[in-house]
């Protein structure tokens, strides 16, 4: 792998680097920010990355991107979230871009690329993928939510969970069940839905955190056009593989995550003392965790560099992206515990304009979330041993059983 920008990438970076530096802090909210707030300036800078030819980089010109190359994309991914930025598309959902562009390019019907990108890279269109459901666990091939054709109409009932940005999303990527006679992976049919189509709603679930990124969506005879929908009949699981191999290289790892946790825990403990009386930065013990967490750290950006370095020849990222997206997820939740520990009873507080404490208290209560988004750590781990280590497959015996007669179907023989 490659370590080092070539003259080209480098000039890009300085690019975007003085950019970032420009624009940035316009956008940027404070510790306590509102969901309202944060999703204003979240759009508003979405708007601005557009106008600068920041969104969408590989896109072509005609539908609002830059033409660039993926590399240029991952630059500037770096970069932003260098400059703090890197969470505010996925706080209020416009996570889901990287998501469902590919996915509509690749197979949607004609005239739905030019009516829903351009808007997308803007902020006017929000996303959400409701793939997740309450009885599926970390099987995601097992949704019982139903569409049934109707003409030129299919008519959708069920229940989706666990919908990142649902609340405020202006589409929504659909997965329902079109066929239970056939095994679970080639009965399902794959949709756009305007989320405020009639029988849709939308239910947010607390989090701990006081924050609702996550919702409950239930869909009572919701009627879509069958021009809404992606590939074929029956055909759902080919068109879910590209929306989840994005999802794999827009959840991967970054670094920055967990370095900007530590910028905040070395603040703290600048100004908090340990048990033995002394400040945590003066504690060798608290010296040492530090060390080792940006050891853990630059591991991950070694499994970047070999992604970046296959981009930069032209081959697309396959399974590895699963092991950055696994070992940051692990490392975040790892430096959290540690700072709530080591910041003692002042973890405990609520201070709204601490914004060192806020980021490690934010952090403390969604790093667990991270580790199962995108793929649950065992679906993870299949991925590493089959497909990259050549490892034989579980068994699984209801592949290729009719889902009607499988125990998912919640019919039991």
């Amino acid at each position: 792998m490659d370590l080092s920008d070539t003259a080209e990438e480098a000039s890009f970076r300085a690019e975007v680097r003085q950019w970032l530096a420009t624009n940035a802090p316009a956008y940027r909210w404070g510790p306590g920010a509102s969901g309202e707030e944060r999703l204003r300036l979240g759009r508003s800078w979405m708007a601005a990355k557009a106008r600068a030819g920041y969104m969408g980089i590989t896109l072509a010109k005609e539908f609002g991107g830059r033409g660039g190359t993926p590399v240029q994309d991952l630059i500037f991914r770096e970069e932003e979230a260098q400059a703090m930025m890197g969470s505010h598309d996925e706080s209020f959902g416009g996570g889901l871009v990287g998501m469902a562009i590919p996915t509509i390019l690749a197979h949607a019907q004609p005239g739905w690329a030019e009516r829903l990108i351009a808007p997308t890279l803007r902020g006017e269109i929000l996303w959400c993928q409701l793939f997740s459901e309450p009885g599926g666990g970390s099987d995601m091939a097992a949704f019982r939510t139903r569409a049934v054709r109707s003409g030129d109409e299919w008519i959708v009932n069920g229940q989706k969970i666990w919908t990142s940005g649902a609340h405020n999303a202006d589409w929504g990527l659909l997965l329902a069940r079109s066929d239970p006679s056939l095994p679970k992976h080639q009965g399902l049919t794959y949709f756009l839905v305007d989320m405020k189509s009639p029988g849709i709603e939308v239910r947010p679930l607390q989090q701990i955190s006081g924050r609702a990124d996550f919702n409950e969506v239930f869909f009572a005879d919701v009627r879509i056009p069958d021009a809404q929908r992606l590939g074929e009949v029956n055909g759902g699981w080919n068109v879910a593989i590209t929306t989840m191999m994005n999802e794999r290289l827009t959840l991967l790892g970054d670094p920055s995550v967990g370095r900007d946790v530590l910028a905040h825990l070395i603040r703290l403990g600048a100004r908090t003392h340990g048990v033995s009386g002394a400040k945590l930065v003066d504690e060798m013990a608290f010296r040492e965790k530090i060390a080792s967490y940006y050891v853990a750290i630059a591991g991950t950006q070694h499994i970047r560099a070999r992604i970046r370095t296959a981009l930069g020849r032209g081959i697309i990222p396959g399974p590895e992206a699963t092991i950055g997206k696994m070992t940051m997820s692990r490392w975040l939740q790892e430096i959290a515990i540690y700072s709530m520990d080591a910041i003692g009873t002042a973890g405990e507080a609520i201070e709204q304009d601490d914004e060192d404490l806020t980021v490690i208290q934010e952090a403390y209560f969604l790093a667990i979330g991270f580790r199962i988004g995108g793929g649950t750590e065992e679906i993870g781990k299949n991925i590493i041993a089959e497909r990259i280590l050549g490892l034989p497959q579980d068994a699984r015996p209801d592949k290729l059983v009719p889902f009607s007669e499988s125990s998912s179907w919640g019919i039991k023989k």
